[in-house]
């Protein structure tokens, strides 16, 4: 069975995946993103010079943790080293061969250009974006004009914490369908870090306001008086108490 293409990238609200030079410093990082996850999907990744160009610029050299990338350029000389082939051949040609090998899914990394290309030959299985909610007013397109595509929807969740919108689609006629989206972390778990995080914040608001000291003394005063009365016993004391003490 041929492996499927995915065209996985961030995008701004306005519909770019970088700005005019090729910046990215408007992606926001969701700690319910599992990138771990996301990276463990693929073991091959495509991509255009640009796009490698700015991935050489933030260091690595362009590789790719766990992954093979192959780049594709008219200008560059083709060479080879561990974790990157960068080649002169036809992108067309070269997806079409690498999508009969076994393995997992190809990650189509970028630009907009090759996607159109891969796009056009029929190679795109699916389209999978996290929408970044930003306007960036001008930069790269996610995808150059071109002939119209419907798409066809299978998974979407939100991301409170940055307001991201993953949405996953499969390209009619392709290996599909998309996959659901596995790189979110569930829900509880980062509710349960908030609560943690709204508890701690609590706890030292009112250690610093003196609280919690406060209501220490006040507590121990009223424990004084009421012990203090013949006969009586604290209120809300259990029976045998010190014995259970002792045990603990």
């Amino acid at each position: 069975m041929s492996r499927r293409l995915r065209y996985s990238v961030a995008m701004s609200l306005d519909g770019f995946i970088a700005g005019p030079n090729g910046e990215h410093d408007w992606i926001v990082v969701d700690p319910a993103i599992d990138f771990g996850a996301l990276f463990a999907e693929f073991d091959t990744a495509v991509m255009g010079r640009k796009t490698y160009e700015v991935a050489t610029a933030q260091g690595g050299g362009g590789a790719m943790p766990g992954l093979d990338v192959v780049v594709f350029t008219r200008t560059l000389p083709a060479t080879e080293r561990p974790g990157v082939r960068i080649v002169r051949d036809d992108p067309r040609v070269v997806v079409a061969e690498l999508k009969e090998k076994p393995g997992k899914d190809i990650w189509l990394f970028g630009g907009g250009v090759l996607f159109r290309s891969l796009l056009e030959a029929k190679l795109v299985d699916t389209v999978e974006l996290a929408v970044v909610p930003v306007l960036l007013g001008a930069g790269i397109p996610l995808l150059p004009p071109a002939a119209a595509t419907q798409l066809v929807l299978t998974d979407q969740k939100t991301l409170p914490a940055s307001g991201i919108v993953a949405l996953a689609y499969s390209v009619p006629g392709g290996v599909g369908p998309a996959p659901r989206i596995r790189y979110v972390k569930p829900a509880k778990k980062a509710a349960r870090k908030s609560a943690k995080e709204v508890a701690k914040t609590t706890a030292n608001r009112t250690a610093s306001t003196g609280e919690g000291a406060t209501s220490s003394r006040t507590a121990g005063r009223g424990t004084r008086s009421t012990a203090s009365r013949p006969g009586r016993k604290p209120r809300g004391s259990a029976p045998g108490g010190s014995a259970k003490t002792r045990r603990a």
